[in-house]
């Protein structure tokens, strides 16, 4: 099958969810399928970012990514009916790079990642598969739960404008995709087809209980130009770490636990923390799967997220013990004392981080019963052959 794919982002370096999941399936499904992709590059990427995603397409074509916060982009969105999101992703260069594609070559189907770059789409004849990794208007209400009230109201707008146009997009589709049950039950429309994320069963290993690191790590990871991740770290550092010391204080216990920090685009005012036991590490170039291997629990307090979490999915694969709040396992189906231990409070979540360092056969309860639930549920081969067979459906 000859696939046209539509992304936002060149999916290569494998800095986020949404490029680890984009390249993985497109790595799967290349092998029945001929994929061209055609995507907004970065200033970061470079050509052998590009290279890199063309051993797995048959071609890759690539336009500039507009800066999103841009005085012109303010105004435009204030007098238009589009919100923010999609201004900034409205791209004449895309316009045309897919034109011109639709002349040059036959497709079977058009894959959209993400409903706002599908703007960017002439009308066609071809079925359209619209992947939607969250329901992007939902991921902004819960952030503006968290806003200064003062800013609310001007997000609220746009976010109403983000809900008409995402629902716009689903309409205008033949095959709509979600991540999760969780996101399915919100779309409310027939034939919604779920192909959750997953995880690299086999780069994410399991490790053997002998391997656990000596050091003690808790490790917070996010790239943190996303609002959910400045959100949770900033949940963690105010009410959840302090309370974590100060219960081994309570209990007296000798134990060195140290918080690892590790992310891109750290704003400066998280380094005025100073605390003895937090970690900043921004500049880390290691694979992710060796951070986890180094890491013991993963504290991942969600709040203001979307989709499912791979930082939770890749924890689980790796054998690393799970600190999250609800959100954090949303659309996941793993189970609070099965898979991990969530909680909402700060006072509860540094509960569960205490608990899980001090407790090593609950540690190794949790930590063997999520290997064997993303080996069953989550493996990259499995669900990309989900998203096969819809493609197949849709012709």
């Amino acid at each position: 099958m000859k696939i046209l794919m539509i992304s936002s982002y060149l999916p290569f370096p494998l800095y986020s969810g949404g490029h680890i999941r984009l390249y993985n399936l497109i790595k799967h499904l290349s092998k029945e399928n001929e994929i061209t992709l055609i995507c907004e590059k970065r200033d970061f990427q470079t050509q052998q970012d590009i290279d890199e995603v063309s051993k797995v397409c048959k071609k890759v074509i690539t336009v500039p990514r507009k800066k999103q916060w841009t005085i012109q982009n303010i105004i435009k969105t204030g007098f238009s009916k589009n919100p923010f999101l999609i201004t900034g992703h409205t791209s004449e260069e895309m316009k045309t790079a897919i034109r011109d594609e639709m002349v040059r070559e036959t497709f079977d189907l058009i894959h959209v990642e993400t409903f706002y770059v599908f703007q960017n789409l002439p009308k066609v004849t071809i079925p359209v598969v619209l992947v939607e990794h969250n329901i992007e208007y939902m991921v902004y209400k819960r952030y503006a739960d968290l806003v200064n009230p003062l800013f609310k109201p001007f997000l609220l707008i746009d976010i109403l404008k983000i809900k008409k146009k995402e629902e716009e997009a689903w309409d205008s589709v033949k095959k709509l995709v979600a991540v999760s049950n969780v996101e399915k039950k919100i779309m409310q429309r027939e034939g919604v087809s779920v192909v959750p994320n997953g995880v690299d069963t086999e780069k994410f290993f399991f490790r053997d209980f002998l391997g656990l690191p000596k050091e003690k790590r808790v490790l917070f990871i996010g790239d943190f130009k996303w609002l959910q991740n400045r959100d949770s770290l900033e949940f963690i550092l105010k009410e959840i770490w302090p309370k974590v010391m100060s219960k081994f204080s309570e209990l007296n216990k000798d134990f060195d636990l140290k918080l690892w920090v590790v992310g891109r685009n750290l704003p400066d005012s998280f380094k005025e923390y100073k605390i003895p036991s937090v970690v900043f590490d921004t500049n880390n170039k290691e694979e992710t799967w060796n951070i986890f291997n180094k890491s013991f629990i993963l504290l991942a307090p969600l709040r203001a997220a979307g989709g499912t979490s791979y930082k939770v999915l890749e924890a689980m694969s790796s054998g690393v013990g799970i600190v999250t709040t609800n959100l954090g396992i949303e659309g996941l189906e793993a189970q609070n004392g099965i898979h991990v231990l969530s909680a909402e409070s700060a006072d509860d979540l540094a509960n569960c981080v205490v608990n899980l360092s001090l407790d090593l056969s609950l540690y190794r309860k949790l930590t063997i019963n999520s290997r064997k639930f993303v080996e069953q549920n989550y493996d990259w081969k499995i669900i990309s052959e989900k998203l096969n067979k819809i493609y197949m459906s849709s012709l």
